[in-house]
């Protein structure tokens, strides 16, 4: 079976050197910028759950890429915690980001509301995607993904839900149908991803996070219901129902929504494609966890 492929509108522009507190990506539908939060369906194919994806950051890199929420469009940036740009450890045995890591448009985890199930509010950010294709992505990228399950992290306090995706051009996504495809034909992913997710803070000398339902990866169907929240909490966002806080909700191209304005109103920077500036030295660094805390099934002895 042929994968059915989707039209990509989407270009990106430019602005500022990556790995610097200026850089950003902007993303422009048909050359004119919009916002990958609010401007991007959620859905490119709803009656087939197929959903868009804004890739922020590529698998197997460390820049710690987001969508920002307080600026116009909400062009994607790198994290700034005390003005300088945040870089993710490699923590042994991985490599930066094991997947290509995102969001999906059009969904908000709401801050104000706590879940009852892992009795914890939303990160007032849009829903978080690991998709487990093959290819390597690049930031800004939408694409277009199956949704296979979830993971309830629970990240400072709150809920941070990460959804396993897959790119449908992706070969093994037409055998992958829910969580229990990913165990059966990635052996030990979902483990992994889990671990991921439990110490990659630790290396900056954070505890380790947790999880509702005891760290169990949910199925597609709990999956469909989470993104369903998401988006109807979006919907009372960007039609000002819920207070935006500090998130800007400027868009042009959501009609119900009183923060939709015309983009030539809009003073976005031109295109630059500067060159970054030098790899930080952490980006080629190890870190190794006390062995208390390396999973038993990543510890081994040397020798016979």
């Amino acid at each position: 079976m042929v994968a059915r492929t989707y039209p990509n509108p989407y270009t990106l522009r430019t602005h500022g050197r990556p790995r610097t507190s200026d850089f950003r990506v902007f993303v422009e539908k048909n050359g004119s910028p919009i916002s990958p939060f609010h401007d991007i369906p959620l859905y490119a194919d709803r009656e087939n759950h197929v959903f868009n994806m804004v890739v922020e950051i590529p698998r197997w890199t460390n820049e710690k890429y987001e969508i920002s929420r307080n600026k116009t469009l909400n062009p994607i940036h790198q994290d700034q915690p005390d003005g300088i740009p945040r870089y993710v450890r490699n923590r042994y045995p991985h490599h930066g980001y094991i997947w290509n890591y995102g969001a999906l448009p059009q969904t908000w985890e709401d801050p104000n509301y706590v879940n009852p199930d892992t009795n914890a509010k939303g990160d007032n950010d849009p829903i978080d995607a690991c998709d487990i294709a093959q290819a390597v992505s690049h930031t800004g990228e939408v694409k277009q993904v199956k949704v296979l399950g979830v993971l309830a992290l629970i990240d400072g306090g709150e809920t941070d839900w990460k959804l396993i995706v897959i790119d449908v051009r992706d070969p093994m996504a037409k055998d992958m149908h829910d969580i229990g495809d990913v165990e059966r034909l990635m052996p030990g992913f979902l483990t992994a991803t889990r671990e991921w997710f439990r110490l990659y803070k630790v290396p900056n000398g954070n505890p380790p996070n947790d999880f509702a339902y005891d760290g169990k990866f949910q199925n597609k169907k709990f999956a469909l219901g989470v993104i369903d929240e998401c988006r109807r909490a979006w919907d009372n966002l960007i039609i000002g129902k819920s207070s935006p806080g500090k998130i800007s909700c400027t868009n042009v191209t959501v009609d119900k929504s009183p923060f939709q304005i015309d983009p030539g109103d809009l003073d976005i920077p031109k295109d630059e494609h500067l060159k970054p500036v030098p790899r930080p030295k952490v980006i080629d660094e190890w870190f190794f966890l006390p062995a208390r805390d390396v999973p038993d099934e990543q510890q081994h002895e040397d020798g016979p």
